[in-house]
């Protein structure tokens, strides 16, 4: 239990850290992010739609 508290702590700090080191490539980071995020639910949608059509 606490090497996942250590690690939950230092993720924490070094996202502090890149934020106010680098606010722009924080932005990146978050942005790629959402992107794999919204790429993957539609790869998700797209696999749910082709079982609904039979799997053809």
């Amino acid at each position: 239990m606490n090497a996942k508290r250590i690690a939950v702590y230092v993720i924490v700090v070094f996202v502090l850290y890149v934020i106010i080191t680098d606010p722009e490539k924080a932005a990146d980071y978050v942005q790629i992010a959402f992107e794999g995020i919204s790429d993957a639910a539609g790869a998700i949608g797209d696999f749910f739609t082709w079982l609904a059509d039979g799997a053809k």
